[in-house]
């Protein structure tokens, strides 16, 4: 499996996941379904893309999953585990959870663009980033119920969005 299906495959499912846990109330039932099975379809369409691009090289040759990679992935378990350890000792409400998720996941993001040196990461780590920043925001507001949209919906479908993007390039 070719690496940069890989990452895309990775990010759709998250982002997939994401919007399944994410897409409750406040948002009507009917939309919530709606976006649900247009995660599900966009994860689909990012594996058929993916398997008809085949074994292409991609990144010039760099290994997308070298040591670079992998001290950015434990930096952002660490900065997870730290963050709900804090956000618990807060007494934060829990849906301080899904914006601190996608503040880290963002800042993963930006990281991984600068070692991938790939722009179209740097997007989707900045608005996860934003969308996480949010939604940490509206944590003490009468918009706190709309956190797992800002920061989970949102931020799942920009993860789809970039993957359909990232395979789309290739294929």
């Amino acid at each position: 499996m070719r690496q940069q299906f890989l990452g895309a495959l990775i990010g759709a499912a998250f982002g997939t996941v994401f919007v399944l846990v994410n897409s409750g109330a406040p948002l009507p039932a009917a939309i919530g379904w709606v976006l649900r099975g247009l995660a599900v379809l966009a994860l689909a369409a990012v594996v058929v893309r993916g398997v008809r691009a085949g074994g292409r090289p991609t990144l010039e040759g760099r290994p997308m999953f070298g040591p670079s990679y992998r001290v950015i992935v434990i930096g952002e378990v660490v900065l997870l585990v730290a963050g709900f350890f804090v956000l618990g000792l807060l007494d934060a409400p829990v849906q301080a959870n899904v914006a601190w998720i996608a503040t880290i996941v963002g800042v993963h993001f930006v990281a991984l663009a600068s070692v991938w040196k790939t722009r179209s990461i740097l997007v989707v780590g900045v608005v996860l980033t934003v969308l996480g920043i949010v939604g940490l925001a509206l944590l003490g507001s009468s918009a706190l119920k709309w956190v797992p949209f800002v920061s989970g919906v949102l931020s799942g479908l920009t993860l789809l969005g970039g993957s359909l993007y990232g395979v789309r390039r290739e294929g």
